[in-house]
């Protein structure tokens, strides 16, 4: 049952952020796209490096 209460819940949150996203988001430019995409890299590799260490430690 509890399951179920979660998935609901997930399914809710999906549906609110596509609706609210469709009705609010606004388009970005080229420029604002590339200068995201080069800070995701710089996350995700600071983000593999920090779980690399916390596994090694512990």
């Amino acid at each position: 049952m509890t399951l179920l209460v979660i998935l609901a819940c997930v399914f809710l949150a999906v549906f609110l952020m596509v609706i609210f996203g469709e009705k609010y988001a606004k388009p970005i430019s080229v420029e604002q796209q590339s200068k995201y995409s080069k800070l995701i890299w710089i996350l995700v590799f600071v983000l593999i490096i920090a779980a690399i260490i916390k596994n090694l430690v512990s």
